[in-house]
């Protein structure tokens, strides 16, 4: 086994990573580019590197940690997940809106609420949804 294969088994083994996530982690370990390139094409070839499914779970674990759409697919650009395959994972993700109903729900409607869900990457109607339920007249 090459010396860039082991170390991107290892990489593997503790989390899972992008395919430019990973090239630039065993860039900065000091492998060789060439020897990195032959590794990193086994690796998707056997299935261990798939871009596809690393954006469909970093996708989700975010949305269970209670960010938005709009978070979600920042981080999945940044880790290196092309523009069409982040945009799928959000897709496949429960509507935002009924994840920033339940934010609201456990944490009530405010402003405080309202400045979260914006900070967290929700969109405009899923703050507004924090917001109106505090300013809405009683009926």
């Amino acid at each position: 086994m090459s010396e860039a294969l082991a170390a991107a088994t290892r990489a593997l083994a503790r989390r899972d990573y992008s395919e430019r996530g990973l090239r630039d982690r065993l860039l900065r370990s000091g492998v060789e580019d060439g020897e990195l390139d032959d590794a990193l094409e086994e690796l998707r070839q056997v299935g261990l590197l798939d871009d596809e499914r690393f954006a469909g779970r970093r996708a989700r674990a975010l949305a269970e940690r209670g960010k938005g759409d709009r978070a979600i697919r920042f981080d999945l650009r940044r880790q290196g997940v092309d523009a069409e395959l982040a945009e799928a994972a959000v897709a496949e993700l429960e509507p935002e809106r009924d994840r920033a109903a339940r934010i609201v729900s456990r944490r009530g409607t405010g402003v405080k609420t309202a400045r979260l869900l914006a900070s967290r990457g929700f969109d405009r109607d899923a703050v507004d949804l924090a917001a109106e339920a505090s300013i809405a007249p009683e009926p």
